[in-house]
């Protein structure tokens, strides 16, 4: 084969690369294929019934961005925190430097760290709410995570409002080490004095909501919530697994095994949350009379 005869055949190579992957990303963002049932959906109506499987209700894994949206009322939402992000305090590098991967998230997420935090309206009730974004790091709690759901905690007491937690999380980051260990207690802490003033806190559970945020916060509201399918854990299943030397069932760890055991008090659909959280917030609220 001559090298004009090459090198066209490669040009044209290319090029058929190029257009399958174009192809592919604008197939992507049209369609999406459930990976619970395989059903194949228009992207924007997955969309509008917010990112739950109009056939089996698969909850897809969402932003905090997108539960702002969905939760609150227009223009009510304030965000808090906002400068706070993590350092490096133990100059921690595995295949890449700590520092690195914090850099990468933020630019890729537009958030600061791996939690939300702001005060918002619910059909006019306002409330304290953390939102925790998997998409940073998997969720992990480190410094800032713990600092800002503390600060939030104390302006809810402060300001004796209601406080909602949303939950989505791996667990500690264990590229803080004991410094992220230490937010359980912290976060933990802040929650009782908040309880001492008989201010109501509501914890949701998403997929997945693991370690050490199962371990404190999570597990500590008046009302522990779960959307349908949950994993909700402490350690993994197949540690466990190993452990005990024992299968466990298939449904083990899930938010309809933690309901049925008595762990968590309610499940609810998210395309449902706003409207029960409004019923169950009017309950403290003294401006509203009516369940």
């Amino acid at each position: 084969m001559s090298l004009s005869k090459w090198l066209a055949n490669k040009r044209n190579l290319l090029i058929d690369n190029k257009i399958k992957k174009l192809n592919f990303n604008l197939s992507q963002s049209l369609w999406i294929k459930c990976s619970n049932c395989g059903f194949l959906m228009y992207y924007k109506l997955l969309e509008t019934n917010s990112k739950v499987c109009s056939k089996c209700s698969y909850h897809f894994p969402t932003s905090s961005h997108d539960r702002i949206k969905l939760l609150f009322d227009v223009n009510s939402w304030c965000s808090l925190d906002t400068n706070l992000s993590s350092t490096d305090p133990l100059g921690f590098s595995d295949r890449k430097l700590y520092s690195k991967r914090l850099s990468d998230m933020q630019l890729k997420t537009g958030l600061s760290d791996a939690v939300q935090t702001g005060i918002g309206c619910i059909n006019s009730i306002k409330i304290a709410c953390g939102i925790m974004d998997f998409r940073f790091m998997g969720g992990s709690m480190g410094s800032v995570v713990g600092e800002k759901l503390t600060r939030l905690i104390e302006k809810a007491t402060a300001e004796k409002l209601p406080l909602v937690i949303l939950c989505a999380s791996g667990g500690a980051r264990m590229q803080e080490g004991m410094l992220s260990l230490m937010q359980m207690a912290k976060i933990s802490s802040a929650l009782y004095r908040h309880s001492k003033k008989s201010l109501p806190y509501f914890t949701i559970l998403t997929s997945p909501t693991t370690g050490g945020v199962t371990a404190s916060f999570a597990m500590l509201g008046d009302l522990i919530i779960a959307e349908p399918g949950a994993v909700i854990a402490f350690a993994g299943r197949r540690v466990i697994e190993q452990t005990i030397k024992e299968d466990l069932p298939d449904n083990f760890q899930t938010s309809e095994y933690l309901f049925e055991h008595g762990f968590i008090d309610l499940i609810i659909p998210r395309t449902e949350l706003r409207t029960q959280l409004y019923r169950l917030l009017s309950l403290y609220s003294s401006s509203l009379h009516q369940f």
